[in-house]
């Protein structure tokens, strides 16, 4: 079932570099140091796309000098692994990220002070920070004292706006990543009858996507069901489909560092016709989003439409969160195109439509979808129907 795989190439992780260097010297930033751990929301984000580098366990520090190739600062035992798979080939290992009680005779281990006067020349004025929400507050303070007095700039604004836009190489592999999603939602939807558990309908989309290439999730699958389903972030549990049943399915695997999502609301019978209605209230507000996925018009103002069919179907209160935004090493990735946003959509980007509809007095419902701005449009990356009644 697995095709051939598709990649980043190596060619492309020096261009980002380079440009990294531009931001630097465009903010008068000395330094650059960003932050990865494991979590799926955004933790893997800049180790993966400045050095194809996966974090497991340790974390990982990405560090960019002016005028040099950037260098990798991680723990012992993730040592090898980078050395052997990563873009950055300068790795050093940090004490920060290394057990107290644990002794790693094959590693130089050494605390972030010491080795940022190592490798910076000269002290450094300003010093960007990126990833600083996700760091304990023991790492916080060994960058303060490492780069003491530099001044600590926000650095995850300046870099995040780079990924906005996709490379040929990067739609490829989010093409692929879609694909398992869209696998993955068709073999969740076949399992999806009265007396099977949310894990096992789980299960069954979990198993086609690793068989496709799925290294992992933005997000771990959702299946809920009736009472489950009124959350925004259910658990899939062990309750069993019942007849007229609402069912949620949400979807967002991860290839090669790019996550694809597809979330679907299926009816097990007849929910009623309120339920229905939102259904189709639902349905067209995600059409009317996608018909509008135009270079030059405003992300907020596209995703504004879809907040007012909502509106009209009754279910302002409702839609919880922005419907649209940005997807790649990220599943819930900027640009957030919600109401404050004045990002213009862009050739080559590839946004995320999700309406939801949750909290309410009906069972909840999510509809995602994802699209890849061409010239004059979109084209959607998944064919999942939209209504779906069983």
């Amino acid at each position: 079932m697995q095709q051939e795989a598709v990649r980043i190439p190596r060619e492309e992780y020096p261009r980002r570099w380079e440009k990294v260097q531009m931001i630097m010297k465009d903010n008068q930033l000395d330094v650059i140091l960003a932050y990865s751990d494991d979590r799926a929301t955004h933790g893997n984000a800049y180790a993966r796309y400045y050095a194809d580098l996966p974090t497991h366990f340790e974390n990982v520090l990405v560090l960019f000098l002016a005028g040099c190739d950037p260098v990798i600062l991680t723990g012992p035992e993730t040592e090898g692994y980078a050395k052997e798979i990563s873009a950055i080939q300068n790795i050093k290992v940090l004490s920060e990220f290394s057990a107290e009680d644990e002794d790693y005779p094959f590693s130089v281990v050494e605390p972030l002070e010491q080795i940022v006067k190592q490798l910076v020349q000269k002290a450094p004025e300003r010093v960007g920070l990126a990833g600083k929400l996700y760091m304990g507050a023991d790492l916080y303070e060994a960058v303060e004292n490492a780069f003491h007095p530099a001044s600590l700039v926000d650095a995850d604004k300046l870099l995040e706006p780079v990924r906005g836009l996709k490379s040929q190489a990067e739609i490829a592999v989010i093409r692929r990543a879609y694909a398992i999603a869209n696998a993955g939602m068709k073999a969740a939807i076949e399992a999806i009858r009265p007396g099977i558990t949310e894990r096992e309908i789980a299960a069954e989309a979990e198993y086609v996507m690793r068989k496709m290439g799925c290294e992992g999730y933005g997000i771990d699958p959702i299946v809920a069901s009736g009472p489950n389903t009124k959350h925004i972030l259910a658990r899939t549990t062990n309750r069993k489909i019942a007849d007229n049943d609402v069912v949620i399915v949400t979807l967002a695997p991860r290839y090669e560092g790019y996550h694809g999502a597809c979330g679907r609301t299926i009816l097990v019978g007849n929910p009623g016709e309120k339920a229905l209605a939102a259904v189709e209230a639902s349905i067209r507000a995600q059409q009317i989003c996608a018909e509008n996925l135009i270079p030059g018009n405003v992300g907020s103002q596209v995703e504004a439409m879809g907040r007012q069919v909502m509106k009209e179907a009754g279910y302002e209160k409702n839609f919880m969160y922005s419907g649209l935004h940005s997807i790649g090493v990220i599943e819930f990735e900027p640009p957030i195109l919600g109401p404050s946003s004045s990002v213009a959509i862009e050739k080559d980007m590839v946004i995320s439509i999700d309406i939801p509809l949750f909290e309410a007095d009906i069972p909840g419902m999510r509809f995602e979808d994802g699209y890849l701005i061409v010239e004059n449009g979109m084209e959607k990356l998944t064919d999942v129907p939209l209504f779906i009644q069983k």
